[in-house]
């Protein structure tokens, strides 16, 4: 399976990138004064064209949280084989304790989603899908699970080619004309 990962965003991309915080949390480090509170935030960035980053910042202030986490997030973006509205086929993915089931669906089903995948698969630019979130309820977690679904689809191209087939025979019959 090729990685697809992009490298650099270039600053004309970053205007119009879609930028989602899942999660804002308050943790403390124990000091010999007391603790000391900080922020980690957690964002998801996509162009909502096939390109979606989650990235993790921690800071004092909740608003230089979330700028680190935005530099992650577009440093660490992957792209997503989208077919139409939809993806490509069904695939489950697991980080941590958190599992993710994402399906393909029919033009105008919608994102059948909540939380943190909702907020992944919106960025990514998919329109019609449906999402079961299984194990731990960790949004952070939950939207890696996504992510690393996401990267573990495969175009029909890339199965054809491995299996030296035409891409049409692999291609369901409803979805012929649509790629």
């Amino acid at each position: 399976m090729a990685q697809r990962r992009r490298e650099v965003v270039r600053d004309e991309e970053q205007e119009e990138l879609d930028e989602r915080v899942i999660e804002i949390k308050r943790v403390a480090k124990v000091v010999k004064g007391g603790r000391r509170f900080a922020f980690r935030t957690a964002v998801v960035v996509g162009d909502n064209k096939g390109h979606v980053g989650v990235g993790v910042g921690k800071a004092r202030g909740v608003p230089d949280s979330i700028q680190k986490s935005t530099d992650k997030a577009r440093r660490n973006m992957v792209e997503v084989p989208i077919v139409g509205t939809t993806i490509p086929h069904e695939i489950e993915a697991k980080y941590g304790g958190a599992i993710v089931l994402l399906r393909p669906a029919s033009p105008g089903t919608g994102v059948i989603a909540a939380g943190a995948v909702r907020a992944v698969l919106e960025a990514a630019g998919i329109r019609d899908i449906l999402t079961k979130s299984k194990g731990s309820p960790n949004l952070l977690n939950v939207a890696r699970a996504t992510i690393k679904a996401l990267e573990g689809l495969m175009r029909v191209e890339e199965v054809a080619a491995m299996r030296d087939l035409p891409a049409e025979q692999l291609m369901p019959f409803w979805r012929r004309g649509q790629s």
